[in-house]
This record gives C-alpha cells, structure tokens and sequence, in this order.
C-alpha cells in the first residue's frame, strides 16, 4: 500500500505531465487560454493532492474537498474531472483491502461498494465547481440531495458524460484503449509530454468531448474528430513529435479562436497518466 505522500506525488506528477503535453484547445505550456493560466493548474494540483490522497476520508469527501481547495485557491473549475477520475484510483491503491489486487481489480471493487453519502458529497462538489453547461436534471439533480450511490448516479448520467461512463465501465476506455497507446508511445519516443499529447488526439478522433458538447451539441464533433484523426496519423508515421508543433499550433489557434475546449478529453489524458503511474509503482517499476 502506498502512503499519501507517495500518492500525492505522484498525482501532482500526472497533472504536470499533462500541462507539458500539447494539447491543442486545451492549456498546456505551449499556449493558454479560457481565462485559465498554467500557473493555476498547477495550483490546483497542489491544493487538490492532499484531500484527494487523505486516508482519513471516504471517497465522495476526497472528491469534494479536493474541489473545494482548489476553488478556494483559484476562484475557478480547473479540475473537476481529473479530481473524479483519480480518485478512485486514489482510492484503489490507498486501502489496505484492496493490496494484492491489480489496480483494475482494485479499481472495480472500489467502484461497486460506493455509497449513497458519497453521491451526496459528489453532488456538492460538482455544484460548488460549477462545469460548464451545468443544468437541471430531472432525476438525482446535483443541486439536490442525493439518494441513489454515486456509481448509480453516473450511470444515469454516462450517456451525456465520458467521465460518468468511466465509473459503469471500469474506466474501460483508459485500461483497454488509452494506457496501452500511452505506454506503446513511451517504448517509441521515451518521452511521458508526447505520449500524454498522443492519447489526447486519439481519445479527442475517437469521442466526442462532453464539455464541447455540453455546451455547443454536435456543432464542431465531426471537425474535431477529423483534425485529431489527422494529428493522430501524424504522429503514428513520426520518430520525432517536436516535428508536429507547427501543426499543433496551428490547431490549437483554430480551436480557440471558435472557444472549443477538449476539457474532459484532457481530464481522461491526466487519469491515463496517473493509471499508468500507479501500476508502475504497483509492479514496483
């Protein structure tokens, strides 16, 4: 069992992965954008580590407590999503139940014992955070008090949500697509930013981003899902990805110049990253 500094570092190190990988439409150091600056993702993984890793609380209040530090040191949601996928990652390696289990088998237990309590933690977070998009619902509205688990909770919402579909799923998009092409790019270029950027653009060409669609619908999908088919392309024929900044740029302007943010897409890369950690750390790697 890892202890909460191991976890905290190596959730901090995730997040920064992600911030070094060029994502285009999303913050990175290569460009920001969306009122949001490098330095207050970086914050806010800092702030959000130590809840996030406590073992003294359950899941729903790592997740809300997380949020909360993170709203009050940045004034804004910069990290929702990767705060709900880690956790129970977090959590998966965190208690000493699960030791001896791999983190997918850990993962599953973690997600089929959740509780009603967490749901209603969750929901304050979610309200607190206060997405994009964010409307009414009308069944276990997150402005209300919740009566179903928090896994049962996401199901209703995992049509609308690629993170809520990761809790039904066992995150089956990370462990069966994502962190195998992450590590695949790790045994080619040996560098953990280009990887990161290479799942972005192959989970970006594959799904549609909730948060672009929670707020435009279908409107930019298919132009997103193309320019990210061709980056994806591009990068599977190079040796070299530093070769592809121009192109990159190139997107990320036209992706903001429309106010188009891959924000989920870049939550599930952080998730893939931290996944990818735990089971090095797992395996003893």
């Amino acid at each position: 069992m890892m202890t909460s500094q191991q976890l905290s570092m190596l959730y901090q190190q995730a997040c920064e992965v992600e911030l070094q990988a060029f994502k285009p439409g999303n913050v990175s150091i290569y460009g920001e954008g969306h009122g949001m600056t490098v330095t207050d993702f970086r914050i806010s993984a800092e702030v959000s580590a130590a809840p996030l890793c406590s073992p003294d609380y359950s899941l729903g209040e790592k997740i809300f407590y997380a949020v909360k530090a993170t709203r009050d040191a940045v004034g804004c949601n910069t990290n929702l999503g990767i705060i709900l996928l880690c956790a129970p990652l977090i959590q998966a390696v965190s208690c000493s139940r699960y030791s001896g289990l791999t983190l997918r088998q850990a993962l599953k237990q973690v997600l089929g014992v959740t509780t009603v309590a967490d749901a209603d933690w969750v929901f304050k977070a979610i309200t607190l955070a206060c997405p994009a998009g964010l409307g009414r619902a009308n069944v276990q509205d997150v402005h209300e008090k919740a009566s179903i688990t928090l896994t049962e909770a996401m199901k209703l919402a995992s049509f609308k949500d690629r993170i809520a579909l990761q809790y039904t799923t066992d995150y089956k998009d990370i462990f069966d697509f994502a962190l195998l092409r992450y590590n695949y790019m790790i045994i080619r270029w040996g560098n953990k930013n280009w990887a990161a950027a290479a799942v972005y653009a192959d989970l970006l060409s594959r799904f549609p981003d909730s948060h672009i669609e929670r707020k435009y619908g279908n409107q930019y999908s298919e132009m997103i899902a193309g320019k990210m088919a061709l980056l994806s392309e591009e990068f599977s024929r190079t040796d070299n990805p530093e070769r592809l900044i121009p192109l990159l740029h190139c997107i990320d302007q036209e992706f903001k110049s429309r106010e188009v943010n891959p924000g989920t897409t870049a939550d599930m890369t952080v998730a893939t990253v931290m996944a990818v950690f735990l089971e090095d750390s797992i395996s003893g790697n």
